[in-house]
């Protein structure tokens, strides 16, 4: 395999496509996560309602340069329908995001997080932040999540 088709070119290696894709991940979780943190910090609003915010944002970055360049060939032809089908698995991808993220929440969706009302992590972080260590793990778990499942539903015989 050679360096450039890392990067260049449409490719049904599912080896390329995972680290093209950790790319595209990376920066939907820098948009994702910045409106998370303006939501949050700038506006006040709950962990739970600037999440939503950022997923938005990071969906659409993830969607539009995931469809050009990770997975070239979709099942679907009709581009809308795709990207409904994208985005539902980013939904459950969300739904698994809050569920994670909920121990860590000051204002949850279930009140403060277990996390928090335990102060499990003392004084090394003042606790209205731990909602950021929650956003962290829901990256990693929910990025594979995402991957696999619109590798195999969207995207598996889409070349052939």
């Amino acid at each position: 395999m050679k360096l450039k088709s890392l990067f260049i070119g449409d490719t049904k290696n599912t080896f390329i496509q995972f680290f093209r894709s950790l790319f595209v991940g990376g920066i939907a979780t820098l948009a994702d996560m910045g409106v998370l943190i303006l939501f949050r910090e700038l506006f006040r609003m709950s962990e739970a309602i600037s999440a939503v915010f950022g997923f938005i944002v990071g969906l659409l970055v993830n969607y539009i340069i995931s469809a050009f360049w990770v997975f070239a060939k979709a099942k679907v032809k009709n581009r809308f329908i795709d990207f409904i089908a994208f985005g539902v698995i980013g939904i459950i991808g969300l739904g698994l995001t809050q569920l994670i993220m909920e121990p860590f929440a000051v204002e949850g969706i279930f009140g403060e997080g277990f996390l928090v009302r335990n102060a499990v992590f003392g004084s090394l972080i003042p606790a209205d932040k731990y909602y950021i260590i929650g956003k962290m793990l829901a990256v990693v778990l929910v990025y594979m999540w995402n991957f696999f499942a619109r590798k195999l539903i969207l995207y598996r015989h889409a070349e052939d």
